[in-house]
């Protein structure tokens, strides 16, 4: 049954990716399309590429940084390779890949998934804040061209929101109840919770996973790391503006432009479809029709960037998948508390 819902859920969202490629789609001029398509300056695009990879590295080695402080030591090649199957597996089913990334580390170093996804829930909160910042930056530099697009983009969903509002503070009331009420219980029950199995190993769950949370206040070269995250969202900028350059469409388009593709093909890119296909499109197409870019020539650009880029996840995560398969499987090694207990009753 748990099998059944999993293929439906990636058909349903496979079927959503397919519906908003149609609408993004259905009103082109293909032959304008393919025109801007056969003029495409394939160095530009490789340099895009090659920015991509040193991307992916500087993410990877962060990564690397990321679980040091929890007493695991994978190389930077196995983080390397476990994040690009947690790419590739995004691409069949969104939001997958957090785990299998951790899996491919467990296997390969025996970092416990817990304590890896501790790491990606982090992970995930820092590229949060800094897509906040870009979109700063974007509405500091390009407010009066892209107010519209945004305001027209959410006013639909604020007008919906109003209209449930009743309804939202009603689920809000009884979420806090459920809340309240499974708090109590919990604490009336503790002493027998604490004897089940099933609870002590959520516990222990939920202890890893906050070490990998926190481990970023405990990374010893803090520089070092927010400099690779700074250099990570600089690269995926820069990818944006050179694919600029291999088109006509878009090759006089400024640094702001940039920007403003960032920010919406990072949001499209979020959405819970299949590598972002079809919103990213959508958006991209949108955001380059207030830079006066043909619709045509915004869907070229689209496809052009997230092909090339959804190519290179899946050309990087195959080979990352064989190599992490062919790696022998690393043995059980005692968790930082065993050895740390162990160094004490030696010193005893």
């Amino acid at each position: 049954m748990k099998k059944l819902l999993s293929i439906l859920k990636y058909m349903l969202l496979l079927g959503v990716s397919a519906l908003l490629m149609w609408y993004a789609l259905k009103e082109l001029d293909f032959e304008k399309m393919w025109a801007e398509l056969r003029n495409t300056n394939y160095l530009w695009l490789g340099i895009s590429l090659v920015m991509g990879v040193v991307a992916y590295i500087s993410r990877a080695y962060r990564w690397h940084m990321q679980l040091k402080p929890t007493g695991y030591h994978p190389a930077v090649l196995n983080t390397y390779r476990a994040m690009m199957v947690g790419y590739l597996a995004n691409l069949v089913l969104p939001r997958m890949g957090e785990v299998v990334r951790c899996s491919i580390l467990k296997r390969t170093d025996n970092v416990p998934v817990h304590t890896g996804f501790g790491t990606v829930i982090a992970e995930r909160f820092i590229d949060m804040l800094m897509l906040l910042l870009a979109i700063g930056i974007t509405f500091l530099v390009e407010f009066n061209r892209i107010r519209d697009f945004f305001l027209a983009l959410f006013s639909d969903k604020y007008a919906r929101l109003e209209q449930s509002l009743s309804s939202f503070y009603l689920l809000s009331w009884v979420l806090l109840g459920l809340m309240a009420l499974g708090l109590f219980l919990g604490l009336r029950y503790l002493s027998r919770l604490r004897q089940n199995t099933y609870f002590q190993k959520a516990v222990t769950f939920m202890k890893g996973m906050l070490q990998g949370v926190f481990s970023i206040s405990r990374i010893d070269n803090q520089f070092a790391f927010w400099g690779h995250t700074l250099f990570v969202w600089l690269m995926y900028y820069a990818m944006s503006v050179v694919v600029f350059f291999a088109m006509p469409a878009t090759s006089q388009l400024s640094w702001g432009a940039g920007l403003s593709v960032l920010v919406v093909g990072s949001l499209g890119m979020a959405a819970p479809v299949q590598g972002g296909v079809g919103v990213y499109h959508l958006l991209v197409q949108a955001t380059l029709l207030l830079y006066g870019v043909p619709k045509e020539g915004g869907m070229a650009y689209a496809l052009l960037a997230h092909t090339s880029q959804t190519l290179l996840v899946v050309i990087m995560g195959v080979l990352s998948f064989i190599a992490s398969m062919l790696q022998r499987a690393s043995p059980e090694q005692p968790q930082p508390e065993t050895l740390n207990t162990i160094r004490h009753e030696l010193k005893r």
